[in-house]
Parts: structure tokens; C-alpha cells; sequence
């Protein structure tokens, strides 16, 4: 995973956590589940990106590749 990846998607899931916190102190329930949608997408976009890394890695000692 790049760096530029791993730091968008943490920004999205801050960003996530930040409209909710916001939604539940106003009352905005639209908000809060907006949030949380914002950080189910950005965990999925890092479990699917470090599932990726990983395979890489296993393929790389299955062929001998360091990278």
C-alpha cells in the first residue's frame, strides 16, 4: 500500500469520525450515519489495500522477490 493511499484513507476515517462526532453533539442523526458510512468505506479501502500488500508479500517468497 502507498503512503499516499494509507494517508487518504486515515484522512477519510478521521474525517468519518469527525462528521459523526459533530452529528451526535447537534443531534443531526444524518450526519452521524453519514460518518459512520465515511469510516466503514475507509476501513474496507485499508483492509482491502493491506490484504493486497500481503499477497504481494507471499508472492514474493514464493518467487524470491524481495519487493
Amino acid at each position: 500500500m502507498g503512503v499516499g493511499d494509507k494517508f487518504s484513507n486515515k484522512a477519510e476515517e478521521l474525517a468519518g469520525r469527525a462528521k459523526e462526532s459533530a452529528g451526535a453533539a447537534s443531534g443531526d442523526r444524518d450526519l452521524q450515519a453519514e460518518g459512520q458510512a465515511d469510516q466503514g468505506s475507509a476501513n474496507l479501502k485499508q483492509g482491502a489495500e493491506k490484504l493486497k500488500d500481503k499477497a504481494n508479500e507471499v508472492a514474493g517468497k514464493i518467487t524470491g522477490n524481495k519487493d
